[in-house]
């Protein structure tokens, strides 16, 4: 029988992936700090819509103080800035031989392991698009990447074991040797949206501005100098190559922006989450928190990051109302990289 799993954050990504396991009949404990979300779980009233799949399911869900016993498998699904918080939380509850699945976006890994220990990490990349509506209602808007892999990329029985549950969910999921190549390959794509969240245009509509090209182009090639830096070789995904950044070929540049615009197009999910945490739901955003492990590697081995540095300033002034999402903010970090 398959493992049963602990979804530790029912939001856009926990939600999601515990809803088809639940539906699948694997075992599935949701746990959420919004207690109007989990009794709807609790109540069999998780409802995943939009154009990939239209169902309703539940399962047993509880608060994060109401978490009892000890667990093989607890796939982590929070904002990057509440990962240490919610690592502590869960630790006692995680069994001496189990792990924490990192199903977030940035570096959060390394967060994790700091607290459980490395031989309790496991490492995941996720790519797909969802959206947390209201308590109850997640939008799922467009099928993306799902890779998982130990740290020092052995092929452990654990690792087949959770591939093989995540294929549920995802039927191309892969079991990679370089999980940090993909983490390093979306926190240079994460970089894009990140500061495509500083406009209200649409991810693809962004990605397809001309004007952002350069952009675009220097805050890749900051993100992927420090990967470089840390010998790691960046893997691509869902039409994201990382390769044509590294070079002077602008024709496969803009070969693979168009295919990430025509990625995103297909997407009923238009913005990235961090758009929606500022515009719609007025809260603080984890940019800082996922760009923190890029830019402390960065100080290590000295390379600069003035995109990164200046991305983290402009959100904050979002987030602190001191600034106003529109185009302006994205011309200023532009600014930035032509200096």
């Amino acid at each position: 029988m398959p493992e049963p799993i602990v979804i530790w954050g029912a939001g856009a990504i926990g939600g999601t992936i515990g809803a088809y396991l639940s539906r699948a009949g694997h075992e599935v404990t949701f746990v959420d700090v919004v207690p109007e979300h989990v009794a709807a779980i609790e109540a069999g009233r998780l409802t995943i819509e939009g154009p990939i799949s239209q169902f309703t399911t539940g399962g047993r869900a509880v608060m994060p103080e109401h978490v009892t016993g000890k667990h093989k498998l607890i796939i982590l699904a929070v904002k990057a800035h509440h990962t240490e918080a919610a690592t502590r939380t869960l630790a006692p509850h995680l069994a001496e031989d189990g792990a924490v699945v990192s199903c977030q976006n940035g570096l959060n890994e390394l967060v994790i392991a700091d607290i459980v220990g490395r031989e309790r990490t496991i490492g995941a990349f996720v790519n797909f698009g969802a959206d947390y509506l209201e308590p109850g209602r997640i939008l799922y808007g467009v099928r993306g990447a799902v890779v998982v892999g130990e740290l020092d990329g052995a092929r452990t029985p654990r690792i087949t074991s959770l591939h093989r549950q995540l294929q549920v969910f995802e039927p191309d999921a892969v079991l990679s040797d370089n999980i940090f190549g993909y983490l390093w390959g979306k926190a240079a794509y994460g970089a894009i949206l990140k500061t495509s969240a500083l406009t209200n245009d649409s991810i693809a509509d962004f990605i397809g501005d001309p004007a952002r090209k350069a952009l675009i182009l220097a805050f890749v090639r900051e993100i992927l100098a420090v990967a470089s830096a840390e010998k790691v070789v960046p893997l691509g995904f869902d039409g994201f190559d990382p390769l044509p950044f590294l070079g002077n070929d602008m024709a496969a540049v803009d070969a693979t922006i168009a295919k990430m615009v025509a990625y995103n197009r297909g997407s009923a999910k238009t913005h990235s989450g961090i758009w929606r945490d500022l515009a719609v739901r007025k809260r603080q955003t984890d940019v800082a928190a996922q760009l923190a492990p890029v830019r402390a590697a960065a100080r290590r081995h000295g390379v600069p990051t003035p995109l990164a540095d200046k991305l983290v300033e402009l959100i904050t002034g979002i987030e602190q109302g001191t600034l106003t999402q529109g185009g302006a903010l994205a011309n200023r970090l532009a600014a930035v990289a032509a200096s």
